[in-house]
């Protein structure tokens, strides 16, 4: 991989990355219990250099995570969405009140980055207009000073569930844990899309790439790839009708 802009190398990328996994409840929200419930982690990705950071997946603690990036001397640039369910962008939790994007675009006015597909789901969980959001296709790349974020799409949790790639790392929200993956009974959820998303669409990411899921769901906070296959039981099934048997609403 290499930068935007001609003559970037991969060393550079990795000099000046700035990567952060921050959890809910620890790292920031402290006081939330929901929060400390749910173990979602949300991520600050950008370039040292530039100064510059996205937010994935603000929800909880918006102003805990500003300040986060403040402390670091980065402003935020930009939000990554993975999926529209309140406890990753904010909006209401069975009745229970989550701040999330809309609150941070009060703080600061930057662009909401989703699928496409996800836009309405996103919209409705946070009150937001679809035009307050930059829809994507799977493939588009974000840029952050000179790093590139590529955005892929991966059906099964929501519609629109999305991952990051970016410097060997894969930022995964609920599409896959390093124990299991996103649930595909709730709203938008498609079992049969998720069991390609998993074996298809991340299958061009290599043993080496470095997972980093939505929640703490296993006792490491990342693991690689190569060990996420051989030790998740999802990716035991050997064909659709094998999956859709064990994990198939």
């Amino acid at each position: 991989m290499t930068g935007r802009y001609p003559g970037t190398t991969m060393a550079d990328v990795d000099d000046r990355l700035y990567f952060r996994q921050l959890l809910a409840g620890r790292d920031f929200a402290a006081e939330d219990l929901v929060a400390g419930q749910m173990v979602n982690f949300s991520y600050l990705i950008g370039d040292r250099v530039a100064g510059k950071a996205v937010v994935v997946d603000p929800a909880y603690d918006v102003g805990g995570l500003l300040d986060v990036l403040a402390a670091d001397d980065m402003a935020c640039d930009g939000v990554l969405a993975t999926h529209y369910h309140p406890d990753h962008v904010g909006g209401s939790l069975m009745g229970y009140p989550i701040e999330g994007v809309t609150d941070l675009l009060g703080r600061v006015q930057v662009p909401v980055h989703v699928q496409r597909t996800e836009a309405p789901w996103v919209a409705k969980a946070t009150g937001l207009g679809e035009g307050d959001l930059v829809q994507h296709d799977s493939g588009d790349v974000v840029g952050v000073g000179e790093l590139e974020i590529e955005l892929v799409h991966t059906p099964g949790h929501t519609p629109g569930s999305q991952c990051f790639a970016v410097a060997g790392r894969l930022v995964s929200g609920d599409t896959l844990f390093l124990d299991g993956c996103g649930r595909t009974d709730l709203p938008g959820g498609d079992p049969e899309q998720m069991y390609e998303s998993l074996t298809t669409r991340l299958a061009r990411f290599g043993d080496d790439v470095v997972l980093y899921p939505g929640h703490l769901y296993s006792p490491e906070p990342s693991a690689t790839l190569g060990e996420t296959r051989l030790r998740n039981y999802v990716f035991r099934p050997q064909s659709v009708q094998q999956w859709l048997a064990m994990f198939g609403a």
